[in-house]
């Protein structure tokens, strides 16, 4: 292989997402964000994922149409020193339209997860709020301490709601949901999420709601009162926040933890005559996903242009990028 066609390899890689047709989402994704399947509703894209429940695969470059675990298993370089397994990422990104609630639910952490489900991750995620409706919340933890034994009380009956601690939501908040916090996302919210690569959900309540084949969703209690934790959750605070800015960007922190960093940063080149440059980190791979607005994206040469939705997957390897347009992206580290 030459030279040259091993530099192209190192480009960012545009990804096609996997859809999830789940009961409560409805057409926000494809309205706003271009998605096209025919399912419907449409709940959820996977927009970075090798996890098999939902695989992206690559768009256009070397790589067009390859499975991106197949395109990392061939390449483990892209991960730079981050520990990895075979094709895996530690980490899925998607973006989530909730045009009705979501199911009051809770994720294991990782202790729980490999030792109870064959080895799997647990989930920590973190949610940004792309857009809601004025009267749109969520569920967050518990406003008052109980015990296992009225959780499960609880949900059995469907009261639930009233141990529930339901915080209102703006665009551009940010919520850090660890393992083991009683969440949901409300009604009327765009989320961009950022977690471990993991589907594992123990559903606690979920308002009696049918699904297209007239079957209630199944619950899981018991998993549900082992990992969930039942103490106050308090108020969520919402982070502090600074702009960083150099020429044509903008960049702040949302949010931090052992899983992944997730920034957002606001590109606006239409009056520079320099582009915005993007470095890559050599020591681990980057996720970059399109919240807002248009612009290409420009590496070794090559150009593709970017549309709001769109994601791309950056290698540990990739040289200097530039960026073109007026936009923001989630600039995710895993």
């Amino acid at each position: 292989m030459s030279n040259k066609t091993t530099e192209k390899k190192n480009m960012p890689i545009l990804l096609k997402p996997a859809f999830k047709d789940y009961l409560w989402g409805g057409r926000r994704l494809k309205d706003d964000f271009s998605k096209e399947t025919a399912m419907s509703p449409l709940a959820e894209s996977w927009e970075c994922s090798t996890h098999p429940a939902g695989e992206c695969r690559a768009v256009g470059g070397c790589f067009d149409g390859m499975k991106l675990r197949e395109i990392l298993e061939a390449n483990p370089s892209f991960f730079g020193v981050r520990e990895h397994v075979g094709g895996e990422l530690p980490i899925l990104v998607k973006l989530i339209d909730a045009e009705n609630d979501l199911s009051v639910q809770v994720h294991p952490d990782d202790e729980y997860a490999d030792k109870n489900e064959n080895g799997q991750r647990g989930k920590t995620e973190m949610w940004y709020v792309i857009d809601a409706r004025e009267d749109s919340s969520l569920i967050y933890g518990l406003k008052e301490k109980i015990t296992k034994e009225q959780l499960k009380e609880s949900a059995v009956s469907g009261s639930m709601e009233r141990y529930l601690q339901r915080v209102p939501i703006s665009k551009n908040d940010v919520f850090y949901i660890s393992a083991g916090t009683i969440h949901a996302i409300g009604g009327g919210a765009i989320i961009a999420e950022v977690q471990e690569s993991s589907d594992l959900t123990y559903r606690l309540y979920d308002y009696d709601r049918i699904d297209k084949n007239g079957n209630k969703r199944p619950l899981h209690i018991d998993k549900a009162a082992q990992v969930a934790d039942l103490n106050v959750a308090g108020s969520p605070k919402q982070p502090m926040r600074v702009l960083k800015y150099s020429m044509g960007m903008a960049r702040e922190l949302l949010g931090r933890c052992r899983y992944f960093e997730v920034y957002r940063m606001l590109i606006n080149t239409e009056r520079c005559k320099s582009m915005a440059c993007y470095e890559a980190n050599p020591h681990t791979y980057r996720v970059l996903l399109c919240i807002d607005g248009c612009g290409s994206i420009s590496c070794m040469g090559e150009s593709v242009n970017f549309f709001k939705g769109d994601c791309f997957f950056v290698p540990a390897s990739t040289p200097l990028c530039h960026l073109h347009g007026k936009a923001q992206f989630l600039d995710i580290i895993g």
